[in-house]
């Protein structure tokens, strides 16, 4: 079998165990790119269970079927909301994230979407920049829909950094 093998499924019920681990392990490498000391917030479960219900809650698995990433989305403004990407660090940089987020994206096309967006910080390497690779564009505040500027701000209001905090959207 291939080395570092892996494959984009949907979650599954039993996979959402494993959600809060993902995305602590993945939060270390966020934590040293903007010099935090914290450890970050984990997604909500039953924020987990609506991705999951709406069949939004995709999981990269390797090779034994166990989850090591996730992206976590929602419906929002007629468009597909990222709500959370994690991958775990002994998987970063090898197309995981690239691969999930091609998923949602093909999925939010076939569902008839406007578009898939995002927030995120404008700065750190795998975060805009790699959205902006993908053809996703930074909105200022005259493009944004209500709900996707209605999280921004509130990221915003609760220590994200209005300078550093931006929303992106790819638009069909």
């Amino acid at each position: 079998m291939q080395r570092d093998a892996f494959t984009i499924r949907l979650a599954r019920s039993t996979d959402l165990d494993f959600m809060a681990e993902i995305e602590i392990d993945a939060f270390v490498t966020l934590r040293q790119a903007l010099g935090r000391e914290d450890d970050g917030r984990t997604v909500p479960r039953d924020k987990l269970q609506r991705a999951l219900d709406a069949k939004l809650l995709l999981v990269a698995a390797d090779d034994l079927d166990h989850p090591f990433a996730f992206l976590a989305a929602a419906e929002l403004d007629g468009a597909i909301y990222v709500v959370e990407i994690d991958v775990m660090q002994r998987w970063q940089r090898k197309g995981v994230g690239r691969r999930l987020m091609l998923t949602v994206i093909e999925a939010a096309r076939t569902r008839g979407a406007s578009g898939v967006t995002l927030t995120t910080d404008r700065y750190v390497p795998f975060n805009a920049p790699f959205y902006a690779s993908l053809g996703f564009k930074v909105l200022d505040e005259h493009q944004m829909p209500a709900g996707l500027s209605e999280i921004l701000k509130f990221e915003i209001d609760h220590g994200a950094g209005s300078e550093r905090r931006v929303a992106m959207a790819l638009w069909f």
